[in-house]
């Protein structure tokens, strides 16, 4: 898990061999202008889910993971605080991983809670189990899925 700013972004472009496109994307796109939904970015390599939503509570989050997909989750107006577990430490399963929708979720409570300005993203590996969307306010955000298996030939 990783917690920055776009500025620094250019630290993490060698961790993966899409993260130089995500980040292009995030950098060069007025990103406020987006509605909310899914956008193709690079196929099923690439893409974002623009959410704009009313935060939760703590206790109302839980936790999920992904393993087809790393999360670059961008907070865009308001402020996100995203619940934290490693995945190998969740063993309160609520429902099996759902292949179809790249998600697995977890009733145990996050190790930690990261607060994330407008601004700011989190970035979550497969290992990172996070709890997001918790606020007492209004919440839009850009979620960048990247493939965990890199580049395809779409």
């Amino acid at each position: 898990m990783i917690i920055d700013t776009l500025a620094n972004a250019d630290r993490y472009m060698t961790l993966h061999p899409l993260f130089p496109q995500a980040f292009a994307y995030l950098r060069s796109t007025d990103l406020r202008a987006l509605p909310t939904g899914q956008h193709a970015i690079r196929g099923k390599d690439i893409f974002a889910i623009v959410e704009s939503t009313s935060g939760r509570s703590r206790n109302d989050a839980k936790l999920e993971s992904h393993r087809q997909y790393i999360d670059i989750q961008l907070v865009l107006e308001g402020c996100d605080e995203m619940g934290w577990k490693p995945l190998n430490a969740c063993h309160d399963t609520i429902a099996e991983y759902r292949t179809d929708h790249d998600i697995q979720f977890f009733g145990d409570m996050p190790n930690s809670w990261i607060t994330t300005p407008a601004g700011s993203f989190c970035l979550f590996f497969p290992e990172d189990a996070h709890a997001p969307l918790v606020s007492e306010g209004n919440i839009r955000k850009i979620i960048l899925k990247i493939a965990v298996n890199g580049i395809s030939s779409n």
